[in-house]
């Protein structure tokens, strides 16, 4: 992560923050934005490889500025930082496609750990958070137990729950990568989900990843 664009309003939490950056990733640069309007502005400007974003801006809503970013620089991880963890914010920032939700409660040390997973597929989560989406999930999921998936469709989300890329995935199961970009496109229509991470939970919902490793048959 060699870009990182962190969104706060308080100066203590961002210095706070820049140093967990910094602990992660060594060597990045790190731009800082104090409110919405300027988190804007930098979504726009700028291009990042990493934004934490909080959700109570003094001038408005992170979620506009994870919008704008999912938006305009697709290719941005966009991991939410924020004492909120209800289930409201936490659907309404995976529905905006955030690649993760941290509650600034935790450790320094555990959100290091968290941010540098991310480089291996793995979203960013809080446990609790975690948790919750879990019982979010098992509550409201699709009344059908997997969503009309083809078999093969399973399979790429399993490996998908299992932190791969879609250049391990088409590796894993012999098939062109792009053949694996359309399954995820259909996966994600018929889950009605916009995020790799709401994926990974779906996959775990649905006890995929808890198969075992071997390339599955044709």
């Amino acid at each position: 992560m060699n870009r990182v664009l962190i969104v706060e309003d308080v100066a203590e939490t961002r210095s706070w923050l820049a140093e967990i950056v910094r602990g992660a990733f060594p060597g990045s640069s790190i731009t800082e934005a104090s409110s919405m309007r300027a988190g804007l502005a930098a979504a726009t400007e700028d291009r990042f490889d990493l934004a934490l974003i909080d959700l109570g801006l003094p001038d408005g809503s992170g979620l506009d500025v994870l919008r704008r970013l999912r938006a305009e620089r697709a290719d941005t991880l966009c991991v939410v930082t924020t004492v909120m963890g209800d289930d409201a914010h936490i659907v309404a920032a995976l529905s905006a496609g955030a690649h993760g939700y941290l509650l600034k409660e935790q450790r320094p040390e555990v959100i290091v750990r968290q941010l540098t997973q991310l480089t291996q597929g793995i979203p960013a989560l809080s446990p609790s958070i975690a948790r919750r989406i879990m019982e979010h999930f098992r509550l409201t999921g699709p009344s059908a137990p997997d969503a009309d998936l083809t078999a093969r469709e399973k399979e790429v989300l399993a490996l998908i729950g299992r932190g791969m890329r879609n250049v391990e995935a088409a590796k894993a199961l012999d098939l062109a990568e792009s053949t694996v970009a359309s399954y995820i496109k259909s996966i994600y229509r018929k889950l009605d989900i916009s995020s790799r991470a709401e994926a990974s939970w779906h996959a775990t919902r649905l006890g995929l990843t808890s198969q075992p490793g071997s390339k599955p048959g044709k």
